[in-house]
C-alpha cells in the first residue's frame, strides 16, 4: 500500500495557526484568498515592469484601471499598490515631457531655413564643401585675404543668410579672441574637452546631457526673445537662452575647433526633414 508523504503545514498542525502572521484560527482557514492577492501582485508587478518598455507603454496605460473580473469573491481582500501607482505617474510624467519636446520640434520644422557657411568669414585654416554645407579644420593655412569680415585667430565662420534669427549678431567682433556670451551677442553652447557641453552664459553653465547629441537644431523666437538648442534625435530641448533682447539681424555662428590631432571630422549643415514622425 502505498502512502502519500505529501503533507503541507496545515495538515501537520494541531492548531491552526498561520505560518506567516502566527494568527491563531479555530477551523483550518482556506487560503484560496492568499492566492488570490499573491496572484494579483504578481500581475502588477509584471505591468510595473513592463512600464519601462517604451512600446508597450501606450498599450499598458489602456489596462492599469481595468476592472476586476467579477466571477471572484473579492470579499476583505485589499492589495495595496501605492508603489506601483506612483511609477505609473512617474512614467505618465516622462512621456507628457518627451511628447510635448516632440511636438515642438514638429512646429518648429514649419521655420526652417536653409543655412550656408560665408567662405567671406571664415578663419583661414577652415576648409569649406564645395555646397557650402561641411567645415573642418586644417594644418594648413589658405590663400585669402585678411578681409575685415574674416575671423582670426579664432577657428569660426558664420552662415551667409544674414536675417532676423540666428545665435549671434551680425557685428560680432571679428579679430582677436571672442568673449562669446550674451552680453557680447553670442548665444552659444560649446563642446569642450570631448565631453563636456557647456551653455556660453555669464557665467558658463554645465550641461548634463542623458545622451551625446549628434544632430543639434537651433530655433529662434526673435519676438519672444528665445533660442533653444535640440538633440534631433533624442527630440530633447539641450538648453534655451531666454529674456533676450535682440534689435539688430543675426547670423548662424560655427566653429568646428582647432583640431588638436583629435577633431578631424568635419562640422556639417544638415537638411531639415519635414518627414520626421513625431512620435
Amino acid at each position: 500500500m502505498s502512502e502519500d508523504y505529501s503533507l503541507t503545514h496545515w495538515d501537520t498542525s494541531v492548531s491552526y495557526t498561520c505560518p506567516v502572521c502566527k494568527k491563531e484560527f479555530t477551523t483550518r482557514p482556506p487560503i484560496a484568498v492568499n492566492n488570490l492577492v499573491s496572484q494579483m501582485l504578481m500581475k502588477r508587478k509584471y505591468e510595473a515592469e513592463q512600464l519601462f518598455r517604451p512600446e508597450d507603454r501606450f498599450q499598458l496605460f489602456q489596462h492599469v484601471h481595468s476592472p476586476l473580473p467579477a466571477t471572484k469573491d473579492y470579499t476583505e481582500v485589499i492589495v495595496h499598490l501605492s508603489s506601483y501607482e506612483e511609477t505609473a505617474l512617474t512614467v505618465a510624467a516622462q512621456m507628457k515631457d518627451q511628447i510635448r519636446d516632440k511636438l515642438k520640434m514638429k512646429r518648429m520644422k514649419q521655420f526652417a531655413v536653409d543655412v550656408t557657411f560665408d567662405p567671406l568669414t571664415a578663419y583661414n585654416k577652415l576648409n569649406l564643401s564645395d555646397d557650402r554645407k561641411q567645415v573642418h579644420m586644417s594644418d594648413v593655412k589658405n590663400n585669402v585675404p585678411d578681409n575685415p569680415e574674416r575671423f582670426y585667430p579664432c577657428a569660426n565662420v558664420l552662415g551667409k543668410q544674414s536675417f532676423s534669427s540666428g545665435v549671434v549678431k551680425k557685428s560680432i567682433k571679428r579679430k582677436g579672441n571672442v568673449t562669446l556670451s550674451p552680453k557680447n551677442g553670442c548665444w552659444i553652447v560649446v563642446l569642450r574637452e570631448g565631453n563636456k557641453y557647456v551653455a556660453c552664459e555669464n557665467p558658463s553653465i554645465i550641461l548634463h546631457l542623458k545622451c551625446v547629441p549628434k544632430k543639434v537644431g537651433v530655433f529662434v523666437d526673435y519676438e519672444g526673445g528665445v533660442i533653444s538648442f535640440y538633440d534631433v534625435g533624442a527630440a530633447a530641448l539641450i538648453y534655451s537662452f531666454t529674456n533676450c533682447s535682440f534689435t539688430y539681424k543675426l547670423r548662424p555662428f560655427f566653429s568646428p575647433c582647432l583640431k588638436n590631432d583629435n577633431n578631424a571630422a568635419p562640422l556639417i549643415i544638415c537638411p531639415v526633414s519635414q518627414s520626421d514622425e513625431v512620435l
